[in-house]
């Protein structure tokens, strides 16, 4: 009976057998045995890249959404079922198309709006039919990162802020501006909500609209530098005496990332450009395999900005931050938060420390109170038993007034200092405890919420946080210094005087720490029109993030003996940053090549990218030369320079098996380009801000190594790298690497054609697949194929040479024997024979057809002669040989007869 169900088994999984054939045992049985059969895990890309347009439902994803199973083409087991989209509320849904080939689609439950949200970032993964149709024993791949951009529709039309303008002009007085009219568009992008131009519809009346009015849209190309903002602007009085003046321009970025135009790096690479101490935890990382804890919060933008509702809490894994911190660290955050909701509000958690069960001690934690930011910190008693400062509080303005924000908590116990934006806050209110008795509880660490493990019926978060945080980090056994909090809160974009010398006496100016207010004062209207004129709008980013800033000038102007005695109504205005030139990141080099076997067993191992190179271009529009043509501008390629942030190496077709194969680089290459990286059984992922050649030349280093190729065939890899955290991306660069067995070029024959035969020979001497395989994998140098022709001509040489001799020595005994004949016939020594060398004649029955064939013979012969076949050299010195000893061709013989006797025997 064994044998019959051995036999059984198989067919049972071939034909998909469900739990409805046969009894319960049965049925149970049989999932079982699928449930074996379901090995693998499926698996998908790790990030996509998709775009919807506004109220729209296909979403357009890069790459397609495809699941792949090492278990096909088992059914159940090899099958694909679902794709499931892990975040709250979001309005995405993944569904199968196809469960064999692994096909899914994407799509929008409901009409998306851009004016709501323009982006969203979520994770999703993918679950093969497990060992049944009824959702057991599923096997889920790991977590991709899905990222969706909302592509606008102009369905706004243009409104005017306000129903109706009005203005008093004087009879027979020409005025410069009499009014300003401002529209705005609700379109969520540039492109359609920019407003583009004004018309007066009304006809035959004496106004005009100036185009060139300063106070309506001021364009800002990136990299232009510094740009003026108000070149021609200037304040009338009516000549009316004042004692001061006072000047307020602001610009107002608040809505842009995190409160202005900042890089958007990871925290990592930031703290690195800063030149902060090494040893940085990050607490929000991106989604990845190593830091999953993220990956079910709710991300705001492609900057990594997470948004807590109120219902959100993350767990850090033990490990990623020491159990107790020591009495130095540092704690930043970007953090943007509003008022409470309710009289008596409850804490929001951003950081919390607690224990993981039975109890409820808080260890240290960092929150928000009624709109103060609280830092508790209790020591234990085996680090000290008295009574010690445990809360530092601050009260600020800013801490619930819905905008960014960057705190660093420098702790150097017990003091502790608190930066807001670069500037200094000390406590106002310190509480002092008792350290916490000595306990064995596990500890958790939250972000977002805080873990109540004790005095609980079941364990749960509590105190959650409203607001949004980013770049939540701790520095354990380090302070930051003034220099580096500076570096990292600094804004890329801001207000700028030009040539600050030429400001003129009695200016007073003042800039706020992110230069986006400037303040100038003085006495003179003259000067100060000049001052204002040299006011700028710079944006040192070379890919700034498009969009509008608002620009707002506010004037306060004193008279003599009076506090206020003109009212100056503000002006409004807004730069325009458009859109900076997308670069497009190119990777070249070899994508196929083969090695011997030894070589991947070797120490060094094979190196994959010895030639890869990094180049990123931008199209640069041209327009056509003196010709006249209607043809439109032609567009070239420019090279440019800029950073890349990482490079990830990618093993396709199955991870690397840790027990036989690796991917291995010298942390020398990395440590000295100021470089890191992580490894896996994934692939290899390098990354920090750093050139383009930088990178190159540490993918140049990368290497494979395999202590048992005589199972492998091939290896497949893929390389894509990114600029700005993903927001520009690379081709996906695929390379494959075979290795080149031993009883694969055992043949004599093979050998030597592989390794010596010319490449333009290949195609005649073997049939088409084996010739194109050969000229793949050995690619003979110049210098190989100039011996090797020489060689060649002198085979032919001296086969000339040969071919000769015989000639004349055959010649030679024909003419010893036509003596001894004419001997014993004749005397002929009266016999005078006049022969002209010259002249060819023909023997009875040969014609044109013999010599035209002759002429294509002697054609073959040079041919194959080049060739350098000895074998057809020997088949035409016997033929020679048997014309001359059959004498079909008198006139042959006699100019051959004629051509030896210069020949030295």
């Amino acid at each position: 009976m064994l044998p019959g169900r051995l036999c059984w088994v198989p067919l049972l999984l071939a034909l998909g057998v469900g739990s409805g054939s046969g009894g319960g045992g049965d049925s149970r049985q049989r999932r079982l045995l699928a449930a074996k059969v379901n090995k693998h895990k499926p698996w998908i890309e790790t990030s996509y890249h998709g775009v919807i347009t506004e109220n729209n439902d296909t979403v357009i994803l890069d790459p397609p959404l495809v699941a792949l199973d090492k278990d096909a083409p088992v059914p159940f087991a090899g099958e694909i079922c679902a794709f499931k989209i892990h975040g709250q509320e979001l309005p995405f849904e993944a569904v199968v198309l196809n469960k064999t080939s692994g096909e899914g689609r994407l799509r929008a439950k409901s009409p998306i709006d851009c004016e709501l949200q323009k982006e969203y970032t979520f994770i999703i993964q993918a679950y093969d039919c497990g060992a049944g149709p009824h959702e057991t024993a599923w096997k889920k791949s790991h977590k991709a990162v899905v990222h969706i951009q909302v592509k606008d529709v102009n369905e706004f039309a243009p409104t005017f802020k306000e129903p109706a303008y009005k203005a008093v002009v004087t009879e027979g007085k020409i005025y410069d501006s009499i009014l300003q009219v401002e529209a705005v568009d609700e379109d969520c992008s540039p492109q359609y909500s920019q407003i583009c131009n004004y018309e007066i519809v009304t006809t035959d009346v004496p106004f005009a609209i100036d185009r060139n009015d300063w106070t309506k849209r001021i364009e800002y190309q990136p990299g232009s530098g510094s740009m003026p903002l108000f070149p021609s602007i200037h304040l009338e009085t009516c000549d009316g005496a004042v004692s001061s003046l006072q000047i307020i321009a602001e610009l107002q970025t608040n809505y842009i990332g995190k409160g202005c135009d900042r890089e958007t790096y990871s925290e990592k690479s930031l703290q690195k450009l800063c030149g902060a101490s090494s040893g940085i935890i990050d607490l929000l990382p991106s989604p990845s395999a190593a830091t999953n804890w993220t990956a079910g919060l709710l991300v705001d933008s492609s900057e990594m900005i997470f948004k807590f509702d109120g219902r959100q809490g993350a767990k850090i894994p033990d490990g990623i931050v020491p159990k107790n911190l020591t009495d130095q660290f540092t704690i930043t955050m970007w953090m943007k938060h509003g008022p409470s909701p309710g009289v008596r509000a409850e804490k929001e958690t951003i950081l919390c420390n607690s224990d993981k069960t039975e109890m409820n001690r808080h260890h240290y934690a960092l929150y928000v109170h009624n709109c103060r930011l609280v830092f508790l910190l209790r020591k234990d008693f085996d680090q000290a038993d008295t009574f010690r400062p445990a809360e530092f509080h601050w009260k600020l303005d800013q801490i619930c007034d819905k905008e960014w924000h960057y705190y660093v908590i420098n702790v150097e116990f017990p003091v502790v200092t608190l930066y807001m934006d670069g500037a200094t806050y000390e406590p106002y209110l310190v509480t002092n405890d008792w350290p916490i008795h000595p306990s064995h509880i596990a500890m958790q660490l939250t972000v977002g919420a805080c873990w109540q493990g004790g005095e609980v019926t079941k364990p749960r978060f509590a105190q959650f946080f409203h607001g949004s945080l980013a770049s939540l980090t701790i520095r354990p056994g380090k302070m930051e210094s003034q220099k580096v909090i500076s570096c990292l809160q600094a804004c890329k974009e801001g207000l700028d005087i030009n040539s600050l010398e030429s400001l003129g006496q009695g200016i007073k100016y003042h800039f706020n720490p992110s230069q986006s207010i400037l303040v100038m004062e003085g006495d003179d209207i003259g000067n100060i029109n000049r001052a204002l004129q040299k006011v700028s709008y710079i944006n040192s980013r070379q890919f700034p993030t498009a969009g509008v800033r608002r620009l707002k000038v506010s004037s306060k102007v004193q008279c003599f003996g009076e506090d206020v005695c003109i009212s100056i109504p503000e002006v409004d205005a807004y730069v325009m940053v458009l859109q900076a030139i997308e670069p497009r990141i190119t990777l070249r080099g070899t994508d196929h090549f083969w090695r011997p076997a030894a070589q991947f067993e070797s120490a060094r191992g094979v190196t994959l990218f010895p030639d890869i190179k990094i180049v990123s271009t931008f199209a640069k529009t041209e327009a056509p030369g003196d010709v006249k043509t209607t043809d439109p501008k032609s567009e070239v390629l420019e090279e440019m320079l800029h950073n890349l942030d990482f490079c990830d190496i990618l093993v396709i077709g199955g991870d690397l098996d840790p027990r036989q194969e690796c991917l291995e680089l010298n942390h020398s290459e990395l440590h000295q380009r100021h470089l890191d990286a992580t490894n896996s059984t994934a692939g290899y992922s390098i990354y920090g801000v750093g050139s383009m050649s930088r990178y190159e030349q540490v993918l140049h280093h990368i290497r494979y190594r395999n202590w048992r190729p005589a199972s492998l065939e091939a290896r497949r890899f893929r390389i894509k790298c990114s600029e700005l955290n993903g927001r520009y991306t690379s081709n996906e660069f695929n390379l494959e690497v075979s290795i080149l067995h031993e009883d694969r070029v055992s043949d004599k024959e093979h050998v030597n054609h592989l390794i010596v035969q010319p490449p333009f020979l290949q195609s005649v001497h073997h049939p088409e697949s084996r010739s194109s395989i050969q000229r793949s994998s050995v690619v003979p140098s110049i210098a190989t194929v100039v011996i090797i022709i020489s060689v060649c001509m002198l085979v032919f040489v001296v086969a000339m040479g040969v071919y000769r001799v015989r000639i004349a020595h055959q010649h030679f005994i024909q003419e010893t024997e036509a003596a001894k004949e004419s001997e014993m016939d004749w005397d002929d020594s009266a016999l005078t024979i006049t022969v002209n060398p010259m002249e060819k004649h023909e023997g009875p029955g040969h014609g044109e057809d013999e010599t035209e064939g002759e002429e294509e013979e002697e054609a073959e012969e040079e041919t194959s002669s080049s060739s350098g076949s000895d074998d057809s050299e020997e088949e035409e010195e016997e033929e020679g040989m048997g014309r001359g000893r059959h004498g079909q061709n008198g006139a042959r013989q006699a100019q051959l007869e004629w051509d030896d006797s210069t020949l030295p025997y």
